[in-house]
């Protein structure tokens, strides 16, 4: 088991190598491309299995992916949906899902931009926390 600030050594297999190592070829191969964008974009992320999907994680969940019969989905939340609604208009969606074609190229770019999006948005939560129990130890004071 690994401690809280430890880190997870890149040559051991994790959960997320099992989860694309069930899939067929084809599909491993878009897997192993989309999560190492993913990571590019959160190298601080820890990767686990959240709700069953491969997930990175960075003070909360920040994407989920996922591979099906005919697609690959990205989970990047309903915030994420609503701010890249525009360019998420070619690809099935739903409130927190995206669903891209597995005859269709990956969209990394976007992904990109919705994995920075959502550690701005984790890191401003963050600081908004850490406001408000500031705020919290001011008033207990006075």
């Amino acid at each position: 088991m690994m401690k809280e600030n430890e880190q997870e050594d890149p040559m051991m297999p994790n959960e997320i190598d099992a989860y694309i190592a069930a899939c067929p070829a084809e599909v491993q191969e878009k897997l192993k491309a989309l999560r190492e964008v993913i990571r590019e974009e959160a190298p601080l992320a820890k990767e686990k299995i959240s709700y069953g999907l491969p997930t990175f994680h960075q003070e909360q969940n920040l994407i989920h992916f996922a591979a099906f019969e005919g697609h690959i989905g990205v989970y990047p939340g309903s915030e994420a949906m609503e701010v890249f609604a525009e360019e998420l208009k070619g690809y099935s969606t739903s409130k927190g899902t995206i669903r891209i074609p597995l005859t269709e190229p990956l969209p990394f770019p976007l992904i990109r931009r919705i994995v920075q999006y959502r550690l701005k948005a984790v890191e401003a939560l963050k600081e908004e926390r850490k406001r408000k129990k500031a705020e919290k130890a001011a008033q207990k004071k006075s």
